[in-house]
Formats: structure tokens, sequence, C-alpha cells
């Protein structure tokens, strides 16, 4: 007998990597989709139509009532008499482990802005006078998360650095099933004069760095896709970044998955820095469209890029190294056109979903 599957993630009016993944299996598996915020039209824009989305209620755009009110959602959230198993893609969305079980949680990674981003925050980001209001916040999360954990039937991580984050701040042992990319669908074409990049625009994507780097070169192009939520402190970052961007970068706000496709065709290769990224799903992208990838030497992108062969790795990034690098790689972009398709394709949308079925078992 078939199972009946519901997944849950946090909030879907922003679309990105983590998004994607719960997005897949509900299709795949044809499971019905649990969130709060969704924008219906995003989601159908990104190729994912025939998903069946269910809301659970609404809640606030800013944090912390934002992040607060989908954990107490979720953890109220009893379909036990309506499902066989339970899959949960979002770390806000973890508290619906309480009464939805057998499950089985896939982390992106343990919610960094309480565990191993939170000194980067507190320090860069929160305002003296209200750094001991953060700390109590920080204090009482990590004692719901832990509590919450307790309730996971199994752990599935996107990557070995995410399973060295849940090991460390969980305490829980995870397998690794690397995120879906349908490799198939992405093409190569001959570049088009431009660098990509492609993230949400938060503190810790860096983007900083790009906008500097690219300051330094105004023959070379950028073009920034950087979604963001509407939420005050996204929405802050968003404008620094607009007012230190040069004029040789391009920002579009958001684009379906037509358009992502193309730009990544046409490009001359994809630029990242996210810090310590947890998994980093458009690198892959990118290489499946052939194209190569200029990251930092940290985190997820250890584990997908190979240096030298599909990209360049810049260790302790700035500025003047990612200059370096994009002069480097943009020599002759063309060169790693089939070694990246090669690599991508090790982690192409059939080996989750075979991953993923082992564990509903």
């Amino acid at each position: 007998m078939k199972k009946k599957i519901a997944i849950f993630h946090n909030f879907m009016d922003n679309i990105g990597g983590a998004e994607i993944v719960g997005l897949t299996l509900a299709r795949e598996l044809n499971a019905d989709f649990y969130s709060t915020n969704i924008d219906e039209k995003k989601i159908e824009k990104m190729g994912f139509s025939d998903v069946k989305l269910k809301s659970i209620g609404r809640i606030p755009l800013n944090a912390p009532f934002r992040q607060q009110a989908a954990l107490w959602r979720f953890s109220r959230l009893d379909l036990r008499d309506k499902y066989d198993f339970f899959i949960i893609v979002g770390d806000w969305a973890v508290s619906a482990a309480v009464h939805n079980k057998p499950n089985l949680w896939y982390v992106h990674s343990p919610i960094r802005e309480i565990w191993d981003l939170y000194g980067y925050i507190r320090q860069n980001f929160v305002p003296s006078y209200l750094r001991r209001f953060f700390d109590i916040w920080v204090y009482y999360n990590r004692y719901l998360n832990r509590k919450y954990i307790r309730h996971v039937d199994r752990i599935a991580s996107n990557s070995r650095n995410t399973q060295k984050r849940v090991g460390i701040y969980l305490g829980r042992e995870t397998i690794i099933i690397n995120p879906p990319i349908e490799t198939s669908k992405y093409y190569y074409k001959e570049e088009k004069g431009y660098w990509l990049s492609v993230n949400r625009l938060l503190y810790h994507k860096r983007i900083d760095i790009q906008m500097r780097a690219f300051s330094k070169m105004p023959n070379e192009k950028l073009i920034l896709v950087g979604s963001y939520e509407k939420s005050l402190h996204f929405l802050a970052y968003a404008d620094y970044i607009k007012k230190i961007k040069p004029g040789n970068v391009q920002i579009i706000s958001w684009a379906d998955f037509n358009k992502l496709l193309d730009l990544y065709a046409d490009c001359k290769g994809l630029i990242t820095t996210a810090m310590d990224e947890d998994f980093g799903m458009t690198v892959v992208e990118a290489m499946a469209s052939g194209k190569p990838v200029i990251a930092a030497n940290e985190g997820g992108y250890k584990e997908t890029i190979i240096d030298g062969i599909t990209g360049k790795l810049i260790d302790d990034i700035n500025p003047d190294k990612l200059v370096e690098a994009i002069k480097e790689v943009g020599k002759n972009p063309e060169k790693y056109k089939d070694a990246c398709i090669k690599q991508a394709k090790k982690f192409d949308t059939t080996v989750f979903l075979k991953k993923i079925k082992e564990q509903l078992i």
C-alpha cells in the first residue's frame, strides 16, 4: 500500500533552495505540502503548479514574531489520522514532530541565528541596547529546539557540513542526502559577457564582497538575482546592497525558473560568497549549465566544487581575492564545461529520491 505523506515547511512567501527541496519532495512523492504564508503565484512560476498546497494560517512578516508564530502553529498541528508519514523540511517547522509520527527531518541546517551564526549576528547586526533581549530570545529558542528535536525519529542532512552542525549543536546522528537538482533541465550556451550571482539578500551571504569587487572591475558585469523577505531586517540589508552597488551590477529581485535557466546558460560563471554555506544548490545548478563557479573555500562549497576543475575556491575571501579569481577563471570559462556537467549529475534528483524513499520504509 502506498504511503500517504505530508511535507512541512516554515513559510512559502520567498522561494529559495530549501523551499525548492520541499516542493520537489511533494511533487515526486505525491504528498500534501503544509506551510504558513504561501505565495501560490511565485510557486507556480517556479514550476510547481501541481503541488497540493495547504495553509495552516498566516503569520507576521517581521522577526522574531514570524519565527515564533511558525514554531507555535506547527507545534499544535496534529495530522496523524490523515497521513502515514511526515517529512519536515523547515528549521522552524521542526516542532511539528511532536504530534506527527513517524517522521523524517530533512535538515538544511540547525537554526543558524541561534546556533552557528549567533555571535556573528549579535556583534554585527543587533544594536547594543537590544543584545540582552536577543540573548534571552536565543537561549529560549535553543531550549525549544532541543526539546522538539527529541520528537524527531530520523534526520537526513543535506551535506557533511550540516551533519557536523547537527552533531555539535543538537547531539544527533544523521545520514547525508544531498539536495535534488533536475540537471536535465539545465543547458549550456555561449556566454554573453556577464557573471551571475543567485542568492537571498542576507547578511551572511556577504553580497557586499561582490559589490566591492565589481567596483574594481568596471569592464566586467554582474547580474545579481537577489530575492529577500519583506521583514525589516531583510529590507535593510537589501537597501544597503543597492546603495553600494556599482554601475556594472544589475539587481533582479526575483526570477522565475525559466528565466533562471536562461541566466545560468548565458553567464560566464557563478559567483557566491556565502559564509559557511550549508550546501549551496545554486553551485550545482550553475555546473549543470556547464558554467564554472567561484566561491569561498568554506562549508558545503568544498563538497561540490572541485578547485581548478569546476571552478575556483578562495581562502579567506575578500574583494581583492575575488577580483583575482574572476580574472583567472574569466580567461577561458569554456574549459570547465564538461567537468562541471559531469560533477552536477552526481546531485541529480533521481539520486536524491532513491535515498529519500529508502527512509520511508
